[in-house]
């Protein structure tokens, strides 16, 4: 609901912003997407939101650990000791665990050095590997990042909104320190220039 101080459930999030990141993709075959009418009304992340934010790695690959923390920490990725939701990752010496956005299971890297030796799903339940895998695609698991840019947008709407007194909310520190905080998602249009609607990412539609 507006101004809930409650995130949403981040498997849902994850959902979401992988079906809009898919959308922005070519399509071989005509689509057809079922909704319902309250999400089709609902304001969404503008698509420069999500374009050129998709990372693929393959096996054999060489990967930098630190950039991919960051990458995955600015586009919404929760770090954990384990990993059992979309939008978590943990990283223990060689071995690097995630949950992509949109993925049916969570993804297991190994890593020899800096190389990509093995892509492996795994059940979050038992952490035990299952099926091995050739690629991967990280989609962002977040409808904003906290960049600097958008962090300023945040501060100067928020402060347009609720008067320089509010910026002493902990909401307001916490997104100017670049953390998150529960209920943010709620404050999306603060993030970003415009909002767009599900039928922009549908040319023709």
């Amino acid at each position: 609901l507006p101004y809930d101080r409650v995130s949403p459930n981040p498997p849902i999030v994850a959902e979401r912003v992988a079906t809009l990141t898919r959308l922005l993709q070519p399509a071989k075959w005509p689509r057809l997407v079922l909704t319902t009418v309250n999400a089709a009304v609902q304001r969404v992340a503008p698509r420069k939101t999500f374009k050129g934010q998709s990372l693929s790695l393959r096996t054999g690959e060489s990967l930098d650990q630190a950039f991919l923390i960051d990458l995955l920490i600015a586009n919404g990725y929760t770090r954990t000791d384990t990993v059992m939701e979309a939008g978590e990752f943990a990283t223990r010496g060689g071995i690097f665990d995630l949950y992509p956005a949109g993925a049916a299971e969570p993804l297991r890297l190994d890593l020899f050095g800096d190389e990509v030796e093995n892509i492996r799903a795994f059940d979050p339940g038992t952490q035990r590997s299952t099926d091995k895998r050739d690629s991967l695609v990280l989609c962002p698991v977040s409808e904003f990042s906290l960049d600097a840019a958008s962090i300023s947008r945040f501060r100067t709407g928020w402060r347009d909104v609720f008067g320089p007194g509010a910026a002493a909310d902990p909401l307001y520190e916490n997104v100017s320190d670049g953390r998150r905080y529960p209920g943010l998602e709620h404050w999306l249009p603060l993030f970003h220039e415009q909002m767009e609607t599900l039928f922009d990412y549908l040319p023709g539609a």
